[in-house]
């Protein structure tokens, strides 16, 4: 249901904002078509929300320009619920809100670039496992043409980093921040082992929320032979919900690692990230895993 704007808030954005989005139902919708959960049934299904709550949110949204109707069939007409380019504005919004959260209501307080291996972070990534990747496109570092972040190999690695220090800067306290170190590590041991992974039919990308000149400048510099995926806008993050934290007024993803397979299905899902070798060489034997299944199953 629409809300209306107190006549004193006319010129305040937080409350013109809160009128469109401020409703729990609203948001987790937002989060919802993020994911991929495009479908009337299928909302319903995921939020366990009522038919008319449902009708009413989305009518809400579709109005605030915030989704768009898609028709998937006729006879009769059925639509899909889709994110605006306004309404992709508001990932932003959420992934804070969700850091904000995990730090404050589901975590101690502190600032970390890492989690407990009991937290909800940890189980949140765990539960990605058989979960599909949505359609969604990323811009690379090599060009600005949007790639697709599952490759057209029988497995694709995706490994999740917070920034590298070229070209930099950092910000002053990183080295103090428990899991933001190890960045070039990460890169330069998935480089050495990309020809493994390549034999193995398997594709590596990285993926942080650096701007792609910045991950160019990094890859020329270190040799990187995979491409590098800018996820400045966190539509890969909102659509896995990847743990992030915030420094440097920038949102950065926490060090992740998933393996998707040719249908898009998340087939391993690791974090935390502790042992950065062991990390490399466990997407390894998953992807040779994925990779030789996927042979199997072609006629």
């Amino acid at each position: 249901m629409a809300r209306s704007v107190p006549e004193r808030d006319a010129a305040c954005a937080i409350a013109q904002a809160a009128a469109v989005v401020g409703d729990w139902w609203s948001l987790l919708l937002v989060r919802e078509t993020a994911r991929g959960h495009h479908r009337f049934d299928v909302l319903q299904e995921e939020l366990g929300i009522s038919r008319k709550v449902l009708t009413e949110r989305l009518a809400h949204l579709v109005q605030a320009e915030v989704l768009e109707k898609v028709p998937y069939q006729s006879g009769p007409v059925r639509y899909e619920y889709r994110l605006t380019a306004s309404g992709r504005g508001l990932l932003p919004v959420l992934l804070s809100m969700q850091d904000w959260a995990d730090r404050w209501l589901l975590g101690d307080g502190s600032l970390s670039g890492t989690a407990d291996e009991e937290s909800a972070e940890t189980r949140r990534v765990a539960d990605l496992v058989g979960e599909r990747l949505p359609r969604l496109e990323l811009p690379g570092h090599r060009d600005s043409e949007p790639l697709d972040p599952v490759a057209d190999a029988a497995a694709t690695v995706l490994f999740c980093y917070p920034a590298t220090g070229r070209p930099g800067p950092l910000p002053d306290d990183w080295a103090d921040i428990p899991g933001a170190i190890g960045c070039t590590l990460e890169n330069r041991l998935f480089r050495d082992a990309y020809d493994d992974f390549r034999a193995a039919g398997a594709e590596v990308r990285g993926v942080s929320t650096q701007r792609p000149d910045e991950q160019r400048v990094f890859a020329v510099e270190e040799g990187i032979p995979f491409t590098l995926l800018s996820d400045v806008d966190l539509r890969l993050a909102a659509a896995l919900r990847l743990p992030v934290f915030r420094v440097g007024q920038a949102l950065r993803l926490k060090r992740a690692v998933v393996v998707v397979d040719r249908e898009r299905v998340v087939r391993q899902a690791r974090f935390p990230v502790t042992d950065i070798p062991g990390a490399v060489h466990e997407a390894l034997t998953v992807a040779r895993r994925v990779a030789a299944g996927s042979r199997g199953a072609t006629p």
